[in-house]
């Protein structure tokens, strides 16, 4: 329908453009010349039009359709991009607060680990000095012990001296008549 009334009004624009040509000129030569000259532009501006009327609205349909396709997809693409920036945000947000805990717990474990390192060195400083202790014990006894030989030593060595001096042929022949006598 559009077609036709196309087709009509370029008719009748050539017809109203031809009769103006008409009486300028009268009917000469040139005159029919130029009515088939646009006689001929109508026909081929009629099959133009034919031709994109057939052509261009398949085509500009299926542009209009890839547009909107487009639009859609560009759409779904900024939602995709907007549900991302929102996960980036919680995680941003999110982040904070796990380096809050993070710190918490490591101050924890910082203060556990102090006092567990604490609690060992008293305990091995305890063992040192129950050792130490012990060794000065030892070392203590094994003196008293060496002191103890050699005060025996020299009270040997001055009671032999003693003896010696206080010694007489006399009383040594008593002493081994009193061993022998002893003995018997």
């Amino acid at each position: 329908m559009r077609r036709c009334a196309l087709i009509a009004l370029i008719l009748s624009v050539a017809s109203a453009l031809s009769f103006a040509q008409g009486k300028e000129g009268g009917e000469k030569e040139g005159g029919h010349l130029m009515l088939w000259k646009w006689a001929n532009f109508l026909v081929l501006a009629g099959g133009l039009g034919y031709v994109l009327g057939k052509n261009a609205g398949p085509f500009f349909a299926a542009r209009s359709l890839s547009i909107r396709k487009d639009i859609v997809e560009a759409d779904d693409a900024r939602k995709e991009a907007e549900a991302r920036a929102a996960a980036v945000d919680r995680r941003l947000a999110n982040l904070e607060v796990e380096i809050a805990a993070l710190r918490t717990e490591s101050h924890r474990e910082a203060h556990a680990e102090t006092q567990r390192l604490r609690t060992h060195t008293a305990s091995e400083m305890a063992k040192i000095q129950a050792r130490a202790e012990q060794e000065i014990a030892t070392a203590g006894k094994a003196a008293r012990l060496e002191l103890k030989r050699y005060s025996a030593s020299l009270a040997v060595e001055l009671a032999e001296q003693k003896i010696r001096a206080r010694m007489t042929p006399e009383s040594e022949d008593a002493l081994v008549r009193g061993f022998i006598r002893d003995l018997k």
